[in-house]
């Protein structure tokens, strides 16, 4: 199937990102400030709705299948981030960054995150087109993705570790402080990197990573880059008003990963079976969402458990012992 992306397309589109991008940090966000709930439920709800408004254009230009397929990427990839936010949560508390800085990072960060998607949709189509037998590649990581992330052997994140990081300390002068919300000061007649810098190459680098998953989940959906990149890009977006809106409750939703390992597992299969049998992408929207959904239900309903505290020990008696 052709793509719809037309050179129009891509050019407005990215217009589209460009604008609403600068309009985020040159006004809505030029003040470094905390951002709360009810501030981040306002522009979660405004990234949704441009979201929909852009199905429902779909939907009108390129029919119910074009649509369907974007909205079905979009979920995926906005589940798929609920990992992103943890990785945002310990990325944040290991380097102490003030809450008043938090937005102004995620939004660089998200900027490189667009642009490092954007390659990876690029090389995957490429693939694709030249070697058939590449999807097979991509279900069988999902599906090996899937099971580790359902036997629960996903690794906790230590930023301290992370190579590119590490790389970068050694190469560039750093400073080891905030100095406003900026990422780059003269110190001694130099340049230096702020912490503020460290910590987005921190995020960039597990962007990255958890690129590696997303992309070919969307290729499982559709092989039309163009509804692969707007359906990633999107949820992209909408990122940082997530983070911000969840970031107190995220724990609760502890039955979300086993829902994301059986959607990943789900679509790895039907990249397996693509040539075999073929699944409509209505019946593939409806198990995505009915997975997801499944998943946050259940932990709604049946909340963790904290976990209780170990019993102190007993004290030693003071009854002097019998006499013999």
């Amino acid at each position: 199937m052709a793509t719809i992306g037309t050179p129009a397309l891509w050019a407005g589109f990215s217009a589209f990102v460009v604008i609403t991008l600068a309009l985020d940090l040159g006004i809505f966000h030029r003040r470094a400030h905390e951002v709360r709930t009810r501030e981040a439920l306002r522009w979660t709800l405004a990234w949704i709705s441009l979201a929909v408004v852009f199905g429902s254009i779909l939907y009108a230009k390129a029919g119910s299948d074009r649509a369907l397929e974007f909205f079905t990427g979009y979920l995926i990839e906005y589940a798929l981030s609920v990992d992103n936010l943890f990785v945002f949560l310990v990325v944040f508390a290991y380097f102490g960054v003030p809450k008043s800085y938090q937005h102004r990072v995620l939004f660089w960060g998200i900027l490189g995150a667009v642009v490092a998607r954007g390659i990876f949709i690029g090389a995957g189509a490429a693939l694709l087109s030249a070697f058939d037998w590449i999807i097979y590649v991509f279900g069988g990581f999902l599906i090996y993705t899937g099971i580790r992330l359902l036997r629960g052997s996903d690794e906790e994140v230590h930023p301290e570790r992370n190579p590119v990081l590490r790389a970068f300390r050694r190469i560039v002068p750093i400073v080891p402080r905030y100095e406003g919300a900026r990422f780059v000061v003269q110190d001694s007649g130099r340049r230096h990197a702020t912490l503020l810098l460290c910590v987005l190459v921190a995020l960039e680098a597990t962007d990255i990573v958890f690129a590696v998953d997303s992309i070919p989940a969307i290729f499982a959906i559709t092989r039309d880059p163009f509804i692969v990149y707007t359906s990633n890009i999107f949820a992209i977006l909408g990122l940082r008003s997530l983070f911000f809106l969840l970031a107190g409750m995220m724990g609760r939703f502890h039955y979300l990963n086993v829902a994301l390992a059986l959607v990943l597992t789900f679509i790895g299969g039907k990249m397996l079976a693509s040539n075999f049998v073929h699944i409509p992408i209505g019946a593939s929207l409806a198990v995505v969402a009915t997975l997801l959904g499944g998943g946050v239900a259940a932990s709604l309903l049946r909340p963790k458990r904290p976990i209780a505290a170990a019993p102190a020990p007993a004290e030693p008696s003071k009854t002097p012992p019998e006499q013999a």
